[in-house]
């Protein structure tokens, strides 16, 4: 397939979800009172960090889809620590990924993900929370800024009815959010589609098994953007070609967990040093976890299960989320162009 083929099928692969993570974003700020998520996951420590590893695991948003609630998370009040968690179990695991998997690549890949994801979502809140100290946000410092995590709003918010809520939350999930992330979110699908338009499967498979396989998984997938449930079949078609199963759940976790998406808007949000400990940390757990899973195989002898079934063409409802997700984004850009024109000054010899 061409670039812009891929990239296309990329877009329809994560609008959905993406679609589906900016309400859950704008429900998140009208809904959630902060106070509630402050009580959660504001707490520097490993509690918050656990919380937001189980509460992110379950839900079944891609690595993309993730950032928007993971921003509204943390503007919210949550701990840089607990928001990274958050930002590692979402896209790695989730009940749909879970099933696919079963199907896909039978129990011990089923049950290994979900166990993974928490793990690796663990020791990176830690690691985040261990090198990147945390600085008391108050909501009364950016609420000197226009900006849509004010006090003011957020006590509005506690009275107004349930309709203007929903209003509200469609409005900043679909407005703000989407302008926070637009950019980011554009180059990260670029990215992802020339890299899988030009690196070859067949230059996975020459490195076998072992460290080195799982090097390359991680070199590969940190920039990919590929959900938890796309990863299944890729996952499945390394196998089927000879890669090992921890070289197979490595991809399996650093992909979803991490592209050039995710890592920008750390860097933006987070910092720097949070970005390393973060990379390190989903890093480091998904290759343990690729070695624990390669030496329980050959220990207990357990046989690959492997059912490998072709995509059908994407159904309709899917193609027009991206019809829908891609009007958003060109908003972003395109509006400000109308805001200019409306708002030049009308010279002499105009009038």
């Amino acid at each position: 397939m061409n670039f812009l083929t891929i990239f296309w099928n990329l877009v329809i692969e994560s609008a959905p979800w993406l679609l589906v993570g900016y309400l859950l974003a704008g429900i998140i700020k009208q809904v959630i009172p902060s106070s509630w998520v402050e009580k959660q996951l504001a707490e520097p420590g490993f509690v918050s960090i656990v919380k937001g590893a189980f509460i992110g695991a379950p839900l079944p948003l891609c690595s993309c889809g993730v950032i928007p609630t993971a921003l509204a998370i943390r503007k919210a009040g949550a701990s840089k620590g607990a928001t990274s968690s958050f930002l590692v179990a979402t896209p790695e695991t989730g009940v749909d990924s879970i099933s696919f998997s079963y199907a896909v690549l039978g129990p011990i890949f089923a049950l290994m993900r979900p166990i993974g994801a928490l793990v690796s979502a663990i020791i990176t809140g830690m690691l985040v929370n261990s090198f990147d100290k945390e600085e008391v946000i108050s909501e009364t410092s950016s609420s000197q800024s226009v900006s849509c995590c004010s006090n003011k709003q957020q006590e509005q918010k506690d009275v107004a009815p349930l309709t203007q809520r929903f209003i509200g939350a469609f409005k900043y999930g679909y407005g703000q959010m989407i302008t926070d992330t637009a950019k980011w979110l554009v180059i990260g699908l670029v990215a992802a589609a020339v890299i899988t338009a030009l690196v070859p499967q067949s230059f996975f498979l020459q490195w076998g098994n072992g460290l080195v396989a799982m090097i390359i998984m991680v070199i590969v997938g940190l920039p990919m953007y590929i959900c938890a449930t796309a990863s299944t079949p890729v996952a499945a078609g390394l196998l089927f070609a000879g890669i090992s199963p921890g070289a197979a759940l490595v991809f399996m976790l650093t992909g979803p967990a991490t592209n050039i998406a995710t890592m920008g808007v750390i860097k933006e949000q987070l910092g720097t040093r949070s970005l390393i400990a973060y990379l390190a940390g989903v890093i480091g757990a998904a290759i343990a976890c690729g070695l624990i899973l390669n030496e329980l195989y050959q220990v207990f002898a357990w046989p690959l299960q492997i059912s490998m079934s072709e995509h059908e063409a994407f159904p309709l409802w899917r193609q027009l989320a991206a019809v829908v997700l891609v009007g958003l984004i060109a908003r972003v850009w395109v509006q400000p162009l109308f805001s200019k024109k409306e708002t030049q000054p009308v010279t002499a010899e105009q009038i």
